[in-house]
């Protein structure tokens, strides 16, 4: 059957994978947002399905007033002896913790923290012993990939910190991931940046303490040289065998917004790589050490594409995400509505906002909602928004002041604010409701209102979809779809769709 990648799209960046009684299990970043670690389930490795999140109390993890591309980095996800474990940093607090689980539906554990320097931590389970990796320094003042043995109950260090390999000349070395294949120990790493030098390099010993022998064609897996090609990023892996014996590789990638325009908007996604074994036992991946955008693989599947979500056929828990520390009070959720209640803090701020968003998906999309505002005292604005980051976001909203109801679409980029157009009611009416509208492709975003008194929606304006990339806005995440409220009352969204037309890459 063939698949093609990215196997999960939108803002899911850093996977990491385990398997566990005949499934699959899979964790991604999510910096500053709330709950953290996505968590994936799958039965054959193309399908996902989100399940929940790893890091769903304040108690496990501290996101207030993080920067945008703080928080939670890089997890690892593993099993062993029954127990999940997942392990990652929060880049904010300096702190390498992991947690677990006996339950993967359930809640996990609140954090252990271990004492080692670095990011993108992870675990070794191998006849008894717990290694734990990280990219560091180690206790003589080596830099790279660094190894101390743990006590998996307590977390506390049973081995002083080794640097292990650094790996094969390429900057910001990175994602430690640590195998034991037959007889022989395989430590996979990412270098070059998580950008368009990214890529996968590994070594291996007969010993988890080394010393490592560099595979002799580095890097084993890249796109940075593969052009014109939209995928590009590729790296961060974890090595995942299927259920019939073949090996496969999940990385991070991101597709640029055209085979030319090297701008990526949607973050980082989740791409599947096959990987094949030589006699010798050296491994390489894909057709040519290349991501592609589709592979023939055996296996009796269908591909899934969700292209529509809506307040009812998602989860609150699961689909959506609010920024940095979440207060419940704000927001009364139901299969028909949402309700938020608005604070003096906005989009702009590096803060916690009343703001609940879906990762944007694919680049062609339309996603409207009803908006009314329910006033109480003051200025109230609600609607939604397009969110990168505080310093770009493009919002259409309604608003609500001393000069009466109107639509407003406000275009931010690199801090510069500015209101691109107001609309007010054909009819003068003081009626506080509105369609919102937002229409995108790969070159721009379009924003609408439809007042009650409007014939057809109005268009308001358009923004560069290139304004909230990666490459302009920088950091880790992607476009996130949003529904949000500021100032003094509430506001009810209903009838929210979101659409996805999807393309071939």
């Amino acid at each position: 059957m063939i698949y093609r990648n990215p196997v999960i799209s939108g803002f899911y960046p850093d996977p990491s994978i385990c398997a566990a009684k005949g499934k699959f299990y899979l964790v991604t970043s999510s910096f500053q947002y709330f709950p953290g670690v996505p968590l994936f389930e799958s039965t054959d490795l193309v399908n996902w399905k989100q399940i929940g999140h790893v890091l769903t109390r304040e108690s496990q993890v501290m996101l207030d007033r993080v920067r945008s591309s703080g928080g939670v980095f890089a997890p690892t996800i593993r099993y062993q002896d029954g127990r999940f474990y997942m392990i990652t940093n929060n880049n904010s607090t300096n702190q390498n913790f992991y947690v677990y689980t006996d339950d993967i539906y359930g809640e996990w554990s609140d954090p252990i923290e271990i004492d080692m320097n670095g990011i993108d931590p992870s675990l070794l389970f191998d006849e008894g012993h717990v290694y734990a990796l990280t990219n560091g320094q180690d206790d003589d003042g080596n830099w790279g990939i660094v190894q101390c043995e743990i006590d998996i109950a307590t977390g506390a260090r049973l081995s002083a910190c080794k640097c292990l390999w650094k790996g094969s000349g390429g900057r910001y070395i990175e994602s430690p991931h640590m195998y034991k294949i037959g007889n022989e120990y395989y430590l996979m790493i990412a270098e070059g940046g998580t950008e368009y030098g990214h890529m996968v390099t590994y070594a291996r010993s007969d010993s988890p303490w080394g010393p490592f022998t560099a595979y002799g064609k580095n890097p084993v897996l890249t796109n940075r040289n593969k052009a014109p090609f939209e995928i590009q990023g590729i790296g961060h892996g974890d090595l995942i065998q299927n259920n019939d014996g073949r090996w496969y590789i999940v990385t991070l990638g991101f597709r640029q917004i055209g085979t030319w325009d090297p701008w990526h908007t949607l973050g980082r996604e989740v791409y599947l790589t096959p990987v094949s074994f030589d006699p010798d036992g050296w491994f390489t991946c894909g057709a040519d050490g290349t991501t592609a955008s589709s592979y023939e693989i055996p296996g009796d599947f269908v591909q899934a594409q969700k292209k529509k979500y809506t307040f009812q056929n998602t989860d609150w828990n699961v689909d959506w995400a609010y920024l940095r520390k979440y207060h419940p009070e704000n927001y009364l959720l139901s299969d028909n509505s949402a309700v938020l209640t608005g604070t003096e803090l906005t989009l702009d701020d590096m803060d916690s906002p009343t703001f609940i968003a879906l990762r944007q998906k694919e680049f062609c999309m339309e996603v409207s909602a009803n908006a009314a505002l329910m006033k109480a005292s003051s200025s109230l604005s609600a609607g939604i928004t397009v969110y990168m980051c505080e310093d770009e976001h493009y919002d259409v909203e309604l608003t609500e002041d001393d000069a009466g109801i109107s639509a407003r679409l406000k275009l931010n980029i690199g801090g510069i604010r500015h209101i691109q157009a107001v609309h007010h009611p054909l009819d003068g009416s003081e009626g506080k409701s509105a369609r919102l509208f937002v229409r995108s492709d790969r070159d721009q975003y379009s924003f609408y209102v439809q007042f009650p008194s409007d014939p057809e929606p109005v268009l308001l304006g358009s923004g560069r979809t290139k304004y909230l990339s990666s490459e302009v806005s920088g950091g880790f995440t992607g476009t996130m779809v949003g529904l949000y409220a500021v100032g003094t009352g509430k506001a009810e969204f209903s009838e929210f769709v979101c659409e996805y037309s999807i393309q071939d890459t």
